[in-house]
C-alpha cells in the first residue's frame, strides 16, 4: 500500500450538520465522546498500511488542522503524514472549491509530485471500518481505471445516494444521483451479482455508491485535465468517464452509516451505547480507531444511576440519572439532573471550583450543567453553559426552529445547544 496516495475531502460548508459546523470543519465534529469525524477515514488508512494522507477544506479549518497536527505525527524515519490542504488562491485558481473533483484539481499540481499508482478518494463524514487494502486490492485484479465501493440499499433510503448498475462482470455501467419516483424503480438490479442471498436481494435491490474511490493516477489526472467544467466525481466525472473506461464495484458488506445530517449524526452517536452489541464498536484492537491524546484524568462518577451511556475522560457527574446518553470530554454535571438521550460533546477546558463559585457568586452560569436541570432529546456543542432548574425537553414537539441569539436550533426534533451557549436559569425550550 506504500504505492497509494489517499486524499480525503473534507467537504464544503457543512451545512446539513449546522449549527456544529457552525465554528468548525465538519471533518472537525466531535464524534463518540472523544473522537473527531476526521479519525475515521484516516485510522482506517493507517490500519490498511496507507500513511500518505490529505485532507482537503474549506471551511474554518483552524480546529481540524490543530486536532490532525497534535494527533498524527508519523516517524521522521517514513514518509507517512496527514496534512491539510484548505483552499487557497494561486496563479490558476482565484475561487473556492467548487465540488468534490474541483477540491482535487485545484492541488493536482502537487498530487502529481508523488511517485504512486493510485489515488484514494474519502468522504469525511460516514462512519465505518474498513481495510481499504482489500479495495486496492481488487482494483488491482480487475485492472479497473476506477473503482466505487458500494453497498446494497432498501428502497427506503436510496433515493438519498448515488445509484448504479453492474454487467455481468462486475463492471458499472448507468448512473443516477438521488433519483426518485419512475428513475428509481429503473435502477433496481438483481444484486445477487454482488453475492446477497435471495431473500437480501428482495430486501436491498439498489446498489449506492459509498462516495469513496480507486482511482489510477493517470487516470484521475486525465479526467481532471480534460474535463475542467466537471466539478463533482458522482455527478460529472464518473458517470462521464463510464463510457471509456473500466469502472468495477467492490462490494463493503459491513455496518456504514452517512452522519452528515443533524439526525444521521445524533442517532449514530446514540447507537454506541446500545446494549448488548452496537452495530459499530469503538472496541477493536485489531482495527483501533486513533485520535488526539489529551491525557485526561479518569472520569469521576459520584452516587449516580447511568444506563446505556458513554462517559468521555475527565468528567465529573454528581448525584444524577444519566440514561442512553454521550457525555463528552470534561462533561461536568452538577446534582440532581436528568439527562435522557443527549449527545454532549463535552469541553475544551476546566474551570476551577474558585471560578464556579465566582461565577455563581455574580450571577453568572459556569460551565457545564447546573442542578435540576433535565434535558431529554439534545445535542450539547462545546462549552455550554446551562443554568440551574433548565429544562429542555421540546415540550411541544417543535419539528425545526432557528433560534440562534437564545443559544439553541432544533434540527428534525432534536435540540442543538450551540458551542459556548450561555442557558440562564430556570429556562424551558
Amino acid at each position: 500500500m506504500k504505492r497509494v496516495l489517499s486524499i480525503i475531502l473534507g467537504g464544503g460548508a457543512g451545512t446539513r450538520l449546522y449549527p456544529l459546523t457552525k465554528l468548525r470543519a465538519k471533518p472537525a465534529v466531535p464524534l463518540a465522546g472523544k473522537y473527531r469525524l476526521i479519525d475515521i477515514p484516516v485510522s482506517n488508512c493507517i490500519n490498511s498500511d496507507i500513511n500518505k494522507i490529505y485532507v482537503l477544506t474549506q471551511f474554518n479549518s483552524a480546529s481540524l488542522n490543530r486536532h490532525l497536527s497534535r494527533g498524527y505525527n508519523f516517524s521522521n524515519f517514513t514518509e507517512g503524514f496527514v496534512e491539510v490542504l484548505a483552499a487557497q488562491q494561486t496563479p490558476d485558481n482565484s475561487g473556492w472549491f467548487e465540488g468534490t473533483a474541483d477540491a482535487v484539481r485545484q492541488y493536482l499540481q502537487l498530487l502529481k509530485e508523488w511517485d504512486v499508482d493510485e489515488y484514494l478518494i474519502l468522504s469525511g463524514d460516514h462512519l465505518y471500518r474498513m481495510d481499504y487494502s482489500r479495495f486496492v486490492q481488487r482494483h488491482r485484479d480487475t485492472n479497473a481505471d476506477i473503482t466505487i465501493s458500494v453497498v446494497p440499499m432498501d428502497e427506503r433510503r436510496a433515493s438519498a445516494f448515488g445509484l448504479m448498475k453492474l454487467d455481468e462482470s462486475g463492471r458499472v455501467g448507468d448512473f443516477c444521483e438521488k433519483p426518485s419516483g419512475d428513475e428509481l424503480t429503473q435502477m433496481q438490479v438483481d444484486t445477487t451479482l454482488l453475492g446477497l442471498s435471495a431473500e437480501q436481494a428482495r430486501e436491498q435491490p439498489y446498489i449506492a455508491s459509498m462516495g469513496i474511490y480507486v482511482f489510477k493516477k493517470e487516470v484521475l489526472i486525465d479526467l481532471l485535465e480534460s474535463n475542467i467544467a466537471h466539478t463533482d466525481f458522482g455527478k460529472e466525472v464518473i458517470p462521464t468517464a463510464a463510457a471509456n473506461h473500466n469502472i468495477q464495484a467492490f462490494l463493503f458488506d459491513d455496518y456504514w452509516e452517512d452522519i452528515g445530517t443533524i439526525e444521521a449524526f445524533y442517532e449514530a452517536n446514540l447507537a454506541l451505547a446500545q446494549q448488548p452489541k452496537p452495530k459499530f464498536s469503538f472496541y477493536d484492537e485489531q482495527a483501533p480507531i486513533y485520535t488526539r491524546a489529551r491525557y485526561l484524568p479518569p472520569s469521576k462518577i459520584l452516587d449516580c444511576r447511568v444506563t446505556e451511556s458513554i462517559v468521555g475522560e475527565g468528567c465529573i457527574v454528581k448525584k444524577s440519572q444519566i440514561h442512553h446518553s454521550v457525555l463528552g470530554v470534561r462533561s461536568y454535571v452538577d446534582d440532581h439532573c436528568t439527562l435522557d438521550n443527549v449527545l454532549w460533546l463535552g469541553s475544551d477546558y476546566y474551570q476551577s471550583l474558585s471560578e464556579r463559585q465566582a461565577d455563581l457568586d455574580q450571577g453568572r452560569v459556569p460551565l457545564g450543567i447546573g442542578e435540576n436541570t433535565v434535558i431529554r432529546k439534545a445535542i450539547v456543542d462545546k462549552n455550554a453553559r446551562i443554568g440551574k432548574n433548565v429544562k429542555i425537553v421540546n415540550k411541544a414537539q417543535v419539528e425545526e426552529a432557528n433560534h440562534e441569539d437564545e443559544g439553541f436550533y432544533i434540527r428534525s426534533g432534536i435540540v442543538v445547544i450551540l458551542k459556548n451557549a450561555i442557558i440562564p436559569d430556570g429556562t424551558e425550550i
